[in-house]
């Protein structure tokens, strides 16, 4: 029987097959394999126990991708969610989060929610920020239910990363999206042992057929730390514009004389934000590596 992990914990993952969920083990092939399913990889699964809904996973079919941070397979996409206010975006983890899923590949979409409660030029200069260097932008109000439709079609058949800090409407636009969410999460909960909507480890849950919503738990600080400070640059598509007009071949956009990227931060011309979070993510990449380049 085929399926798809929506869940792993403990050694233990959740798979869902016809609209049931099974519990089962991983096959002990694996680990010699080196392998580990993931969250969203697609199985071959033995039932065990028809009356108790367990079973053995058999085989991982291919995988379309494998992701790193957060752990998870078979990847279309990310939406990544902040509040445009109560509590204020901080701007410093939406950019490593969008540093990490451009180095894996994965395209962005950025939603501001709480979009009721400020002002609309308020909302046009965040949206100036992001759109600046690539990212589609969403505004949405939750509370309201305004552009949770929009959030829907952008989703439609695919598997997307739903990220974000705690307290910013992720369970209430999942509770939207998928009005069965709680019943299914309640379910797991007797399984897994932990209370309802509150995400601990990364699941999917599905909005509608092949179209999933992996959940992630809420961060509260996110690190770049794995990769040569000199590779930073490549993940700023704005910059992009600039290379060959800086004084140096090789400017790194930090303290170089007549560097093109940081007069572009001053003039406004991008966005200062995302300047300055590149100086910092640079310096703290640039202590963790050696003078050979290599991550310590």
């Amino acid at each position: 029987m085929r399926g798809k992990i929506i869940k792993g914990v403990g050694g233990f993952y959740y798979v869902l097959c016809r609209d049931k969920v099974y519990t089962c083990k991983a096959r002990g092939i694996f680990r010699s394999e080196g392998k580990k399913p993931l969250v969203g990889d697609d199985v071959e699964i033995e039932v065990i126990d028809a009356s108790a809904d367990e079973g053995s996973i058999e085989r991982i079919l291919e995988r379309k991708n494998e992701l790193i941070r957060p752990a998870a397979a078979n990847v279309d996409g990310a939406l990544v969610m902040f509040a445009a206010a109560s509590p204020a975006p901080n701007f410093g983890i939406l950019d490593n989060f969008l540093v990490m899923m451009k180095r894996q590949d994965i395209d962005t979409v950025i939603c501001f929610n709480k979009a009721d409660i400020v002002t609309g030029s308020e909302l046009m200069k965040l949206g100036d920020i992001y759109k600046k260097c690539g990212h589609k932008v969403l505004f949405t109000s939750v509370l309201e239910k305004e552009g949770v439709e929009e959030v829907r079609r952008l989703l439609k058949g695919k598997t997307t990363i739903l990220a974000g800090p705690s307290g910013v409407g992720k369970s209430s636009l999942t509770n939207l999206l998928a009005p069965g969410a709680n019943m299914e999460t309640g379910e797991l909960s007797k399984k897994v042992m932990r209370g309802k909507q509150t995400t601990r480890h990364t699941e999917l849950i599905r909005i509608d057929e092949d179209t999933y919503i992996c959940d992630t738990p809420g961060f509260t600080s996110l690190y770049v730390d794995d990769m040569p400070a000199r590779d930073l640059k490549s993940y700023f598509s704005e910059f992009e514009d600039y290379e060959g007009k800086c004084r140096f071949l090789s400017c790194m956009h930090i303290n170089e004389p007549s560097c093109a990227v940081r007069d572009a931060a001053e003039n406004g011309s991008i966005s200062k934000i995302r300047y300055d979070n590149y100086v910092r993510m640079y310096g703290e990449l640039s202590r963790k590596t050696n003078y050979t380049g290599k991550v310590r």
